[in-house]
């Protein structure tokens, strides 16, 4: 990918509370690999508006998968479901 775009959230002690990043190739394809709010910041609308900058800053449609249960947060902010996604696991020693 040409371009990762990394959207920060910070407390009023400089501290790291949020973050989203997206990796692109600038035309075709762009994709959420992360985004975390810290548990006790999580329901203060941190999330959605990591979301909606991170939207306003790709170039291109986005992609992302969503662990199960958060299904519902990205589809208040207006993302459907589109792809279905694939896994293999390693097995654990």
């Amino acid at each position: 990918m040409d371009k990762t775009i990394n959207i920060t959230a910070w407390n009023d002690n400089n501290i790291l509370i949020g973050c989203v990043r997206i990796l692109t190739n600038g035309y075709y394809f762009g994709t959420i690999p992360d985004i975390f709010v810290a548990p006790e910041y999580q329901g203060h609308g941190i999330g959605k508006k990591l979301m909606e900058l991170a939207w306003e800053a790709s170039p291109t449609s986005l992609f992302f998968g969503s662990q199960p249960g958060n299904e519902g947060f990205f589809e208040k902010l207006g993302f459907t479901k589109s792809m279905r996604s694939y896994e293999k696991k390693k097995r654990c020693i």
